[in-house]
């Protein structure tokens, strides 16, 4: 009896005492939810980015500024501390992200996407319209023509713009000698300025999203008029196109492309990608009918994720999608389409549309490599309160200078997108603070900011080597990516500063029928400038 209630005794302290561990785990554990880094939401949450994208510049090599970059950003969140830099850098950056189920959906359909370019290059669908095209087209400026028509014609994603325009419109610009640099310059303008002017896009959806208290798709559809940068980006493309007229080192790539070298460096990424045609049954329906039916499954894998067949409406099933959902789906279903195509047709063996899965994936390598490095980077810069601090220091000057507002948040825009390599994260920080400051005091000037706010997020993004729109028009062009990230430089450092002269103008007057007129007005006589300074690049 003794022995029993001893025993007793000694279960219910040991009870007391593993309730005490579990509290003090508990503790132990909220302790560590709550820690902040000493250099949180200070201007040292810039400098991780910041380091990465100076190192890329000046190295070329893209792959360890990345990863020194979020070695910095690891550093300053862990204090130094050896133990917590690692796990910080792995857990929550390289392994997070990766882990994350919107990255992976892009990732899935980067990897079906270039199997699709693998098929239709095996199947003779590109080689057949390369030679089709050649009939219609007969000059370097109808190909760069067609290149920026197709661009601005698949307006529903930035993502899909890339990798769609890049593999239909390679064989033709290489057919008339245009620079790879060249061309990821053009799908790179026709995706993110095409998508943010688009009332139906996955651009629009998220801007919408942000806009809170506010009817934000009536909004987005107001401030498209003042979207200076994503217009003036159009004009100065198709301005130079026609002009027949190249500037900085993007000259040099087309002098050299006329002479057939369509690379001018040595840094050829996807040169180990057989694009070589097995079959000689190929036309112009294996690459039409891959495309269309790869276009018509993605809006309805976009509309599906936005319940549309639900009952939703089409505009709010666009605005609620979810665009990487939609994408594997709509890209899965066009692989589908395409694979059974080419065997009714007996265009390609089975096994033979089978080894192009591998091959797509091999051709999407470099691609996958940037993008998750670039989110690990955005997610170190996210743990030190880059947000924050950004958003506290346009807020403190937000009142001061009412007028010239819209030409700040475009600079801080730029600036902010160009460090993180994200227009949507822009878009979260800065929106959600000019409705705050305008809502309700100037509506007029709070719908210019807005918009001041998506043009300086599209130039930052249009600019930054950490950029997945960058990344993936250099996939989409097969261009080396410090190539196409210094050629595109000074074309969009162009289209900024005009861009941010007619912010000015806008600020005063408030009015897109005059501000506008005036930003084209400037953006031709500068293009008039270039070509009387410049020469002419021969046909």
């Amino acid at each position: 009896m003794y022995l029993t209630k001893k025993k007793a005794f000694g279960t219910m302290v040991m009870t007391l005492l593993m309730m005490l561990a579990c509290c003090v785990t508990v503790l132990a554990s909220e302790g560590e939810a709550e820690y902040v880094p000493a250099m949180y939401s200070t201007f040292w949450a810039l400098v991780p980015p910041i380091v990465a994208i100076g190192l890329a510049l000046l190295t070329k090599e893209v792959y360890s500024s990345l990863f020194v970059g979020i070695l910095m950003g690891g550093l300053l969140y862990s204090g130094f501390n050896f133990e917590m830099t690692i796990t910080h850098i792995f857990e929550n950056g390289i392994i997070g992200a990766l882990s994350d189920s919107y990255n992976v959906g892009i990732l899935v359909f980067l990897v079906i996407l270039g199997a699709m370019v693998s098929l239709m290059n095996k199947a003779g669908g590109s080689a057949a319209f390369g030679q089709f095209a050649a009939t219609k087209i007969h000059s370097r400026v109808g190909a760069q023509l067609a290149t920026i028509l197709l661009g601005v014609l698949i307006f529903i994603d930035d993502y899909f713009n890339c990798l769609t325009v890049g593999s239909v419109m390679r064989p033709v610009t290489d057919k008339f000698k245009v620079s790879r640099a060249k061309l990821s310059y053009l799908i790179d303008a026709t995706a993110a300025p095409v998508c943010i002017i688009a009332p139906i896009s996955s651009w629009a959806a998220a801007v919408t999203g942000f806009v809170e208290g506010e009817d934000g798709f009536s909004i987005f559809m107001r401030a498209i008029p003042y979207n200076f940068y994503a217009i003036l980006t159009i004009v100065m493309m198709v301005g130079m196109v026609l002009m027949r007229t190249e500037f900085g080192s993007m000259k040099t790539h087309e002098v050299n492309a006329a002479k057939g070298d369509l690379y001018t460096t040595p840094g050829r990424p996807y040169g180990l990608v057989k694009d070589e045609v097995v079959e000689t049954k190929g036309k112009v329906i294996d690459l039409l009918i891959p495309i269309v039916s790869l276009i018509i499954c993605c809006v309805i894998g976009m509309l599906y994720t936005g319940r549309f067949f639900s009952g939703t409406d089409f505009v709010t099933a666009f605005s609620e999608s979810d665009a990487s959902l939609g994408l594997t789906f709509g890209s899965f279903f066009g692989l589908i389409i395409t694979i059974g195509m080419y065997q009714i047709r007996r265009v390609l063996k089975f096994s033979d549309c089978m080894a192009c899965i591998p091959e797509g994936f091999k051709a999407m390598v470099p691609a996958i490599l940037i993008l998750t490095f670039a989110w690990s980077l955005k997610a170190m810069t996210d743990s030190l309160g880059a947000d924050v601090y950004v958003a506290g220091v346009v807020e403190a000057g937000a009142k001061g200078f009412l007028n010239f507002l819209p030409a700040i948040i475009f600079i801080v825009g730029c600036f902010l997108a160009f460090a993180t390599g994200t227009s949507w994260g822009t878009f979260g920080i800065l929106i959600p603070i000019v409705v705050a400051v305008f809502q309700n005091s100037n509506p007029q000037l709070m719908i210019i900011s807005i918009s001041a706010c998506m043009a300086g997020a599209v130039c930052g993004d249009h600019c930054s080597p950490i950029s997945d729109t960058t990344i993936m028009a250099s996939a989409g062009a097969q261009c080396e990516h410090v190539n196409h990230v210094m050629t595109q430089l000074p074309y969009a450092m162009t289209a900024a500063g005009v861009s941010f002269v007619t912010y000015i103008v806008a600020g005063f007057v408030q009015s897109a029928w005059i501000a506008l007129p005036v930003g084209i007005g400037l953006m031709v006589v500068t293009l008039f400038v270039i070509k009387v300074m410049g020469s002419r690049v021969s046909e």
